[in-house]
Formats: C-alpha cells, structure tokens, sequence
C-alpha cells in the first residue's frame, strides 16, 4: 500500500513538473508571439509565468528538498566569516602585483626564447 501511495505522489510530483515547464514554455513563447505588444506587458507576462512555473514546482517532492537546500545554504552563508574591506584590497593588490610579476616573466622567457631559436635559425639577422 506504500509503494503504492509513492508511486502515485510521484506521478502526481511528474505531472506538476510538466505543468511548470510548460507554463514557463508558454510564457516564452507568449514573449515572441505578442512582439506587437509593449515591452513592459511581455516582461511581466515572462516573469508571472516563471513565477507560477516555480510555485508549482516547489510544490513536488523534489521542490521542497530544493527549497530545504536553499534555506540550509542561507544559514551557512551567515555563519561565514567574511573578510573587511581592507584585506579585500590588500589581497586584491597582492593578486595584481603578482599577475603584473608572473607577466614579465613570461615576457623574459619569450624574449629569451625567441633569441635563442632566431640564432639557431639564423633568422634573426
């Protein structure tokens, strides 16, 4: 009698995912067919449908492990430490020297490089 309550959940759980998408297709398409239509109408009708098309889907079993999941990754972000705004710039300009180092490196070692093959070569003179 279980599997049978979770067989048909899960069908209804299909049939709602279904009608999500094809809400959300729908209001797409409603976009393009009513291009006569001011740009503002088509931009709600877009996000309505979107809007309802998440709503219904939030509904399935796997919208609430999603909307679960979305809550539990709020929590966490609270509970991290974020950096000031003085050790953002201080790394900020820690990455651009290194970046402007490594850089002329690179450029050394293709100059060195292009040198040594041009006298190898004998194109480069």
């Amino acid at each position: 009698m279980n599997a049978r309550a979770e067989s048909s959940s899960s069908l209804l759980d299909t049939v709602k995912l279904v009608v999500a998408v094809a809400i959300l297709v729908a209001g797409i398409a409603g976009f393009y067919r009513f291009a006569d239509t001011a740009l503002a109408y088509r931009v709600l009708g877009v996000i309505a449908a979107v809007l309802t098309g998440l709503g219904i889907a939030a509904t399935t079993s796997m919208g609430r492990i999603f909307m679960a999941f979305l809550v539990e990754s709020r929590v966490e972000v609270r509970k991290v430490i974020w950096p000031s705004r003085q050790e953002t710039t201080q790394s900020t300009l820690v990455v651009v020297a290194l970046v402007f180092v490594v850089g002329i490196l690179l450029w050394t070692l293709d100059a060195v490089l292009f040198w040594g093959i041009s006298l190898m070569t004998g194109q480069g003179n």
